[in-house]
């Protein structure tokens, strides 16, 4: 049995889940809500990071590269052709490279804006925290999309997918990014060109579904969050 903890708004746990549903594992999911400093996921997981996952009885795995190396590891050779980071090492090199550009870059200078601003500082205030949406990060936000949109954009020129000629980390790296800033209404598909395409292609994967279906305390998601012919 896997228990995954994770937050919906999360790129890092999205990222994780969509590595699960591709590996067709299925996990519990346990929402945790970081600032809460619940005191049992503080003494799993003292630094209050996601994603969390624990297997059976083993120790917990922290963080999107521990966990996805960890799947890879424990699962990435039954997958044959489908495994998410390939066998040759300058191509695992270019996944691992894509996949930190989204995870962490693409994160912290948009995903993190928008969420902590939209949603998260709402919910802090419960707990003594939060405070007013910062319309300057948000602006910020919304014009650092623009180049990260276009650097997908010129990464498909001559691939078929980010990192490749095959699905890979990547790929769903990306997808997750994209799909919490979507979730909020911030992408500006009107200007995406063929990234539009490829996160199409993307959501229609069955491993998408769990995702087009989350829902998080006061908010709507756009009307096209869920439709994967948007």
């Amino acid at each position: 049995m896997i228990r995954l903890y994770h937050y919906p708004l999360s790129v890092s746990s999205r990222f994780i889940r969509l590595i699960l549903s591709e590996c067709e594992m299925t996990a519990e999911l346990v929402e945790e809500r970081p600032w809460e400093r619940r005191e049992d996921f503080l003494i799993m997981n003292p630094a209050t990071t996601l994603p969390v996952l624990i297997e059976d009885n083993g120790p917990p795995v922290v963080g999107a590269w521990p966990v996805s190396e960890y799947l890879d590891e424990t699962r990435g050779f039954a997958l044959e052709e489908r495994r998410l980071l390939p066998p040759n090492a300058d191509q695992r090199a270019e996944v691992r490279r894509l996949t930190e550009w989204f995870l962490v870059k693409f994160d912290a200078e948009v995903t993190d804006y928008l969420a902590e601003e939209k949603v998260i500082k709402r919910e802090r205030a419960k707990f003594g925290g939060g405070g007013s949406p910062d319309s300057s990060l948000l602006r910020a936000a919304r014009a650092n999309i623009k180049p990260h949109l276009g650097y997908i954009s010129h990464l498909m020129v001559e691939r078929k997918w980010l990192a490749g000629d095959r699905i890979t980390f990547a790929d769903l790296a990306a997808a997750a990014a994209l799909s919490v800033a979507d979730f909020l209404g911030e992408v500006p598909w009107s200007d995406a060109g063929e990234v539009k395409d490829w996160y199409a292609k993307m959501k229609s994967r069955p491993s998408f579904r769990t995702l087009l279906a989350d829902q998080v305390r006061g908010v709507r998601p756009p009307d096209h969050y869920g439709d994967p012919d948007f």
